[in-house]
């Protein structure tokens, strides 16, 4: 593992590693907690594994899932149960398959009358559930922040030079058109409301990622690259992805 000026970068051998890894992460910041606990997950391929990891031996039964609260970072403007949204495949994988109260899966509301509907329900919600209109940085959000890496450099929902980067005021947005497939319309958090952790985690798996995570790296304008924290960022890739990238040192 090294450190930078944009966080801490962890080289797994494996994606198996990797979920493992996360996981153990995962369960010490909510443990850490001094009451509830708020996880904001991520949607694509790279969280797969943690989540099937979570709903199984060791960990289904070592999490207080009475104390969490669990987030979504972006969904795709679908049915809740659609197979393209992200909330769906969390549930389909480890929020369905663990003793989580109904009251403590927090959707976004995909089933607006439009998107930006979506995104204001949702930051009234988070709001509420914060207990403030104003992020303060030294009550974060969360206690935890799952994030993904696209091929174009997008995180969340938010894409290469969209207006929705340089967001400053508002914590969720709607956007109306993806800009990589598939295309349909987003809901997602804003830097400010991600950066609004104790930690921030992204998970990248795969040789396919390995050029965009290099060219992120390198200091590249793009999305990802410009993701913050008020704790600890931490960039946890597996080799296939971060072999060709001296280890990922390069960060910053």
């Amino acid at each position: 593992m090294t450190l930078s000026r944009k966080g801490q970068v962890i080289v797994a051998a494996d994606s198996e590693e990797l979920s493992r890894i996360a996981a153990e992460r995962l369960l010490a910041r909510v443990t850490a907690a001094q009451n509830s606990a708020a996880v904001c997950l991520t949607g694509g391929s790279s969280p797969e594994g943690l989540y099937r990891r979570l709903a199984s031996a060791p960990y289904r039964s070592r999490l207080p899932w009475d104390r969490v609260h669990w987030f979504m970072g972006d969904d795709r403007f679908v049915p809740l149960a659609h197979e393209l949204g992200n909330m769906g495949m969390a549930r389909r994988l480890f929020l369905d398959r663990v003793p989580v109260a109904a009251h403590h899966v927090h959707p976004i509301p995909t089933d607006a009358g439009s998107p930006d509907a979506a995104a204001r329900s949702y930051e009234a919600e988070l709001k509420q559930l914060y207990g403030r209109d104003h992020l303060n940085p030294a009550h974060p959000l969360f206690d935890l922040v799952l994030m993904g890496l696209g091929d174009d450099g997008h995180t969340a929902s938010l894409f290469p030079h969209a207006p929705a980067l340089g967001e400053a005021e508002r914590w969720v947005i709607g956007v109306p058109q993806a800009g990589l497939a598939p295309f349909v319309p987003r809901v997602t958090l804003t830097f400010p409301a991600l950066a609004s952790t104790r930690e921030m985690l992204f998970l990248v798996t795969g040789a396919d990622k390995r050029e965009i995570l290099a060219r992120v790296f390198s200091g590249e304008d793009l999305p990802a690259g410009r993701a913050r924290a008020q704790g600890e960022l931490v960039w946890l890739v597996d080799r296939a992805a971060g072999e060709e990238n001296g280890h990922a040192s390069a960060i910053g």
